[in-house]
């Protein structure tokens, strides 16, 4: 069947206010789980609301991410448009060549290995963070220090060249940047990982090996000029890709949790008492925080399918709204409320299907020791200014505090 329904404009509501999640997606669950949205660029899209309905799309081939690419007339909530060359636009087989590549560097096995260089990170800033005393900014000291390293070290970039970090963010801009400007910073990353791939080669012709010959850029140079397995434009790209990616939801996440903690201190305190719990907590974290600001990339239908006993026709935009599916009733059991024990939660926070977060498993590994550490070394740990003088960042795509003044 077909319907006709009202166009809302989307995200709703403009701008989302600290960690609320629009009441408008639940009557939309339960009401209109497939609805007609208008993105500020590109025009109408169908909204996905529902749990099953989102697997469903996230799952199925015949919802193209690559037959977006390059086109204005394709909704979207940002300015710049699908780029043919990032892993995020591509459908199978290129997605599959590509990420095979990668895919190694983040099995479980790999990523476990990283905790104690985590904890090591962990515990150097809160050191420093003991040192210099309250208050404290836990972004700039703990949140973003420790997956910018992390992932600096995975790849092989110097940590301490955080030139990257004012571009990332630009990057992700919907509307705090033009977009000449998200197109410059792009250039500049691009340029960046550049340099880094060119000091790999210059340094492999003086037979000189870096210091950990096992990082991911090297592998990725050896693939490019050994094996032809992917151009030098997607050698660069996919470094940009990994390494925006492997830090800026990692390091908004550890921020957010805190602050939902802090402004919940019966939670806090019911970790403090059981730290076995973190595991869980990070879990039900994961599913209760909306990080994305408004909804995920565009996907295109291929062929006329069936949504929620609604038919999409072949060249519509579809859109998947993930936090709407983490708070779906016929799913979670109570999921308005925070609950730290939660048994059942399988969460899609990392997607599902063919785009399934590469890096969940570092992710969940960073909030782990993240978590677990503040709570050891600072287990009176209070915000330093009321909660509503928190900034928050607006017009990105992701949402997080730009500080996280703290006390103990």
């Amino acid at each position: 069947m077909t319907v006709e329904s009202e166009i809302r404009h989307f995200p709703f509501g403009g701008e989302p206010v600290r960690m609320e999640i629009n009441p408008l997606y639940e009557q939309l669950r339960r009401e209109e789980p497939l609805s007609r949205v208008r993105l500020p660029y590109g025009g109408d899209a169908w909204l996905v609301t529902r749990y099953e309905d989102i697997k469903f799309v996230l799952g199925d081939p015949r919802f193209s991410r690559a037959a977006t690419v390059g086109r204005e007339d394709i909704p979207r909530g940002a300015p710049q448009t699908a780029r043919a060359d990032s892993l995020l636009s591509m459908d199978p087989p290129e997605h599959s060549r590509l990420r095979k590549l990668v895919a190694k560097a983040f099995t479980s096995r790999r990523v476990e290995q990283l905790r104690p260089r985590a904890q090591q990170i962990v515990d150097e800033r809160l050191d420093a963070i003991e040192q210099a005393g309250p208050p404290a900014d836990l972004v700039t000291k703990l949140a973003l220090p420790l997956p910018v390293t992390v992932i600096c070290e995975m790849l092989g970039v110097p940590p301490a060249e955080y030139r990257f970090r004012d571009f990332s963010d630009v990057v992700l801009s919907t509307t705090s940047h033009t977009l000449e400007e998200i197109a410059a910073a792009r250039i500049e990353l691009e340029k960046y990982l550049a340099e880094v791939v060119a000091e790999r080669r210059a340094a492999a012709a003086r037979g000189e090996s870096p210091e950990n010959a096992d990082d991911l850029m090297s592998a990725l140079v050896a693939a490019r000029d050994n094996d032809d397995r992917l151009s030098e434009q997607e050698l660069v790209q996919l470094g940009v890709t990994i390494l925006i990616a492997g830090h800026e939801t990692t390091a908004n996440q550890i921020a957010n949790f805190t602050y939902l903690l802090l402004t919940h201190p019966d939670q806090w305190r019911q970790l403090r008492a059981d730290p076995e719990l973190v595991p869980a907590a990070v879990e039900e974290l994961l599913r209760f925080v909306q990080l994305g600001a408004g909804a995920s990339f565009p996907r295109m239908a291929t062929e006329d399918l069936e949504i929620a006993g609604t038919v999409v026709r072949a060249g519509d935009a579809v859109f998947v709204q993930v936090g709407s599916a983490n708070r779906d009733e016929s799913v979670f059991h109570s999921p308005a409320e925070l609950d730290l024990t939660r048994a059942h939660n399988p969460h899609v926070a990392f997607g599902h299907g063919v785009h399934h977060c590469l890096g969940a498993q570092l992710a969940r590994i960073e909030l782990q020791v993240a978590l677990g550490s503040l709570l050891h070394r600072f287990p009176n740990l209070t915000l330093a200014v009321p909660a509503d003088e928190v900034p928050w960042k607006t017009g990105m795509l992701v949402r997080g505090p730009k500080s996280l003044p703290v006390s103990w």
